[in-house]
Order: C-alpha cells, then structure tokens, then sequence
C-alpha cells in the first residue's frame, strides 16, 4: 500500500510539472528581419551579420534580406519593394536596416513613422537628420570613419607623408565621404591634394598615375562597381590589385577590405560591434522600452589594422612602436 502511495504521488508530481507555466528564464522568441543595402559577398556585411547574431540568434527568428545595391543599384527600388513584400508577410516584431540605401528606399519611404514596428540602423555615417531620424520608432547606430586618425597613423609608419588625396567611385557614398572630410580638414594632419571619382577601369588608371605624382598617400574608400571596359563590374580585389600596382605607395582606408586587398593601414571601424549595439538596442524597443527612450549613439571603438606584406612592398621600415597594439594582416592577392 506503502508503494502504491509513492507511485500515485509520483504521477502527480509529474503531471504537475507537464502543466506549470513556463518560468521566467526562458527567453521570449522574437521575428526579426534584417534588411542590408549590399550583398553577402562585402565583408562589413558579414561582420554586423555576426554582430546581430551574436546577440539575437537564439532570441528570434531571424530573416536577412540583402538588396545588393553595391552593385546593382539601379534595382534598388524593386529590392525595396522585396523587402516590403517579407515585411508585409513576416510581420516581425523588429526590423534593422543596414547602411544607407537601405534607409533611404526602405526604412524611410515605407516604415519611419508609418508602422509600429521599431526599427534600428547601422552603418550610415551621415547625419541621422538627413533621413529624419530620430522618428517615432527609428532609432540605432552612427558610423563614425576614422579619416584624420588613419591619416595620423600613416604617418607615424612613413613620416615623411605630408600630402594627401581621396579615391572613390562616384555616388551617395562618395558625396557622405566628401562631406565629412571637407568638415573636418581642417584637424588632419597632412594637406588635402585632390578628390578623384573614377566609374570605369580606365578611369582608374589615369587617375592613380595622376595622383602617384602629386600626393604622397591616398585614402580609398567605396570602389565597389568600377566597370571593365565591357561594362562589367571589377571585382573589388581586382580593382584593389590595379590601383596598387598603377599607384605604388601607400595607400589608406577605414575600410578592411581596402586594407586586406592592397592597402598598408588604418583604423577600422568594428562593423561586428556595430551590429551588436544595434541588435541590443532593437531586443529593448521589443521587450517594451519606447524608441524614443533609446537615443541613437555613435560607434566610438577602432582597431589599428597594418598590412604586413604591403609594409614590406613599399619598403617601409618603420619605428617598432608604431606597431605595438596593431593588428597585422596579409595581402590577399587576385588571381589573374
């Protein structure tokens, strides 16, 4: 009877437990869509993917949409359209939209101050006013590019570098880099030469001979969809290996891949970080804190990156110290 007592006791317990409520250290599950102006091939990308997902990943159900707008930006309207389409079905709990075009043909025509849904950028380094955020449930992260700091650190590598000129294609990202150097030129340490905006690869070539005579570094930023002359986008690495061999000297950017494919220095920008803060910030507005209690914050952290072989191409034997913290990466090359 003893027995028979323990096993009906047994079973409550049991049944008990199939029926309690779920405690509070589980984690609510959210649907989130990301929305990336370029594809999955540009590594900034996949840095704030990994950011994003190291804080939400196992908080939400994650849909990741990329308009591929680097390359093809001429589809930018209809890829807005796509990622209307996914949000209209999806019906997430929070969006983030990722650089600029993604706010311009996305967020601001089709979610600021027209949904609920909070919405979280990353990515842009213009002034948030230009697409009139902060909204009603707009919010996120500015990126802030490191020009006079990656200036200031070439320098200590080749001191002799006085003069400075800027490469980058011609656009919207170009405009947002001219603006912000012309802003703050006045706090850098070499003199500004000259801006060039090649769109073709022949246009590169003459314009890094140019420059080769006339400035001492150059800065390279967006480059993305330069055409061959069939018209054809160049692969960036390809592009990257051109312009070093036509150029031949240093060569700086706030951009990894600048570095990573033939430049010698700079201080980069943790696009990993940048998707965090973002993701932190959205999982916020979705567990009930009011976007505009979540103010939008500027990305401050940097990391020194020097590429080790092009130090060594150059011939540059620098003061030790200058090393000491950086990250040292090697040349990755095109193959022909």
């Amino acid at each position: 009877m003893k027995e028979q007592r323990k096993y009906v006791v047994s079973v409550l317990v049991a049944v008990s437990l199939l029926f309690m409520p779920a405690t509070v250290c589980q984690s609510a599950t959210y649907k989130v869509l990301v929305v990336f102006s370029y594809g999955t091939d540009y590594p900034w990308v996949q840095e704030i993917k990994a950011g994003i997902d190291s804080v939400l990943a196992e908080k939400a159900e994650i849909r990741y949409f990329y308009m591929n707008t680097k390359k093809n930006i001429e589809e930018g309207p209809q890829k807005a359209e796509e990622a209307l389409s996914i949000y209209k079905e999806f019906q997430p709990d929070g969006v983030i939209t990722v650089n600029d075009n993604a706010q311009s043909m996305f967020a601001v025509p089709f979610l600021k101050d027209k949904v609920k849904t909070p919405v979280m950028f990353c990515g842009i380094n213009t002034a948030p006013g230009r697409y009139g955020y902060p909204a009603s449930n707009v919010s996120g992260v500015l990126e802030q590019s490191h020009i006079a700091e990656s200036i200031a650190f070439v320098q200590q590598l080749v001191p002799t570098a006085k003069k400075v000129s800027f490469m980058m294609r011609s656009g919207h990202t170009a405009k947002m880099a001219i603006s912000q150097i012309k802003k703050e030129s006045d706090t850098y340490s070499a003199r500004i030469v000259d801006f060039k905006l090649p769109n073709t690869e022949q246009e590169l070539v003459t314009m890094a001979a140019e420059l080769k005579k006339e400035t001492d570094v150059l800065y390279v930023t967006s480059l993305k969809g330069i055409k061959d002359k069939n018209g054809d986008p160049l692969e960036f690495l390809k592009i990257m290996s051109i312009l070093t061999d036509v150029f031949g000297k240093p060569i700086i950017s706030t951009k990894y891949p600048v570095i990573q494919y033939g430049g010698l220095c700079g201080l980069i920008a943790s696009g990993s970080q940048d998707g965090s803060v973002a993701a932190e910030m959205l999982l916020r507005a979705m567990q009930g804190t009011p976007v505009e209690k979540i103010p939008i914050v500027r990305e401050i952290n940097s990391k020194r990156i020097i590429n080790i072989d092009m130090l060594n191409a150059l011939k540059i034997k620098p003061n030790p110290a200058a090393l000491r913290g950086a990250e040292l990466i090697r040349l990755e090359k095109a193959v022909d």
